[in-house]
């Protein structure tokens, strides 16, 4: 019994390799009635059946199937009417007037018995020598396809586990390679998102926010070539060259440039990583506001949400790829942030899932569902975003890093009442 359920068989569905092999016992004997039989604690089940209706199990009576698998060799029963063995079995006293039974057992190679190939008749005669021979084959073929069954079952569930742990794995290696939160910026407002199209494999996008020494701070957003191992080790290198040359020399185009001598001294030969990034500086100002300014290395456009309405590309259009070009060049933008303003930053994910209609979402279609996000702070804004790309799971294609920065709407005092 445990080697049945071990190999989990019982009531599954029809299946085409059993089923011609109750036909062919069935043609071998020129009999009327054929099936692969497993026994149960209660009952026999057959996972084919020749030539029996509608029938699906009988009773574990003895005599027949339930007889059949006590020993290893075939089985016969020349008159089941007369044979003392089957006189009381319901089968050759009912309808199936079962006279004559031959059956085969399927033994595992441990020894163990599930079932038989069996060949019934409604007339008693003797089965030759070679029939029987026959028959041992087919329940030995019976056997062969049981295991290439279990082979794939198990197949399956190692894969299913090796797939689970490729998932915690790559969760647990994807934190590591983004900030665990991000710091508290006075008068600055600022949220991350990191949106994954695959559960299983790390993706290359990342992004920081960081101080520098003088009062200001950076910021940085990308994407690096790949998934993978191979993806991580870059993404990991790209985050800590950004930081290391932000304190050497924080001008974006500066720090971009020493990126891609790193990635070039790092990768060589003929097969050389690269990225796309755009690396931005705030400085506070005495009013509130924020001067920024940024460097994009062949990457979409940064978006300023004005408290107005306005949404303005801060362009960097001509910066080139990181890493790849033998001399690349970076191109800086700057603008200033005020009250009730917001920028996002987002990887190419996002513009590139695709609607239901089959269409890139692109820039214009972000920039359309932008437009209802003005005035909204860093994390609101986030928020609207992510549930766009949930709304557009089924075509989003690739890992998505979204970093929003706003500073908060000034409330304005309420107007002084004149006294009368």
């Amino acid at each position: 019994m445990a080697a049945v359920r071990r190999y989990q068989i019982l009531d599954t569905p029809p299946d085409g390799a059993f089923d011609k092999i109750a036909s062919l016992a069935a043609r071998i004997f020129d009999a009327p009635m054929a099936s692969v039989a497993i026994v149960d604690a209660d009952r026999v089940w057959f996972k084919a059946a020749h030539g029996l209706g509608d029938v699906t199990q009988i009773g574990r009576d003895p005599g027949l199937c339930a007889s059949a698998i006590l020993d290893n060799a075939p089985y016969t029963v020349s008159d089941a009417l007369t044979d003392p063995r089957t006189a009381g079995n319901p089968l050759v006293h009912g309808e199936a007037g079962v006279r004559f039974y031959a059956a085969a057992p399927i033994v595992t190679a441990r020894g163990e018995r599930l079932g038989t190939v069996n060949v019934l008749d409604t007339r008693p005669r003797q089965a030759t020598d070679g029939q029987t021979a026959a028959l041992a084959e087919l329940a030995a073929l019976v056997m062969d396809q049981l295991e290439l069954r279990l082979s794939a079952i198990r197949t399956v569930a190692a894969e299913r586990q090796l797939r689970t742990s490729a998932e915690r794995l790559a969760r647990t290696l994807q934190r590591t390679l983004l900030p665990p939160a991000l710091p508290q910026v006075p008068g600055l407002q600022a949220a991350a998102a990191y949106h994954t199209a695959s559960s299983d494999e790390v993706g290359g996008d990342f992004y920081d926010l960081f101080p520098l020494d003088d009062g200001r701070w950076a910021f940085f957003l990308g994407d690096v070539c790949g998934k993978g191992a191979d993806a991580a080790a870059l993404t990991s290198l790209t985050r800590y060259t950004l930081r290391a040359a932000a304190i050497y020399d924080p001008d974006p185009c500066a720090v971009l440039a020493n990126l891609d001598t790193v990635l070039k001294g790092e990768y060589q030969g003929s097969d050389p990583r690269y990225c796309t990034a755009v690396f931005g500086v705030l400085q506070p100002e005495a009013d509130g506001s924020f001067l920024l300014t940024l460097a994009g290395g062949g990457h979409p456009p940064a978006l300023a949400i004005r408290q107005s309405g306005a949404i303005e590309p801060i362009t960097t259009t001509g910066g080139q790829l990181i890493g790849l070009l033998p001399h690349p060049r970076f191109v800086s933008a700057a603008t200033r942030l005020t009250s009730g303003d917001s920028l996002l930053l987002y990887t190419d994910g996002l513009t590139e899932a695709r609607t239901p209609d089959g269409t890139m979402l692109g820039e214009d279609g972000l920039v359309h569902h932008l437009a209802a996000t003005t005035g909204q702070d860093a994390g609101t804004m986030l928020d609207t975003v992510t549930k766009l790309l949930t709304s557009l799971s089924e075509g989003v294609s690739d890992d998505t890093a979204l970093l929003a920065l706003s500073v908060p709407a000034r409330r304005l005092p309420p107007p002084a009442q004149e006294n009368r």
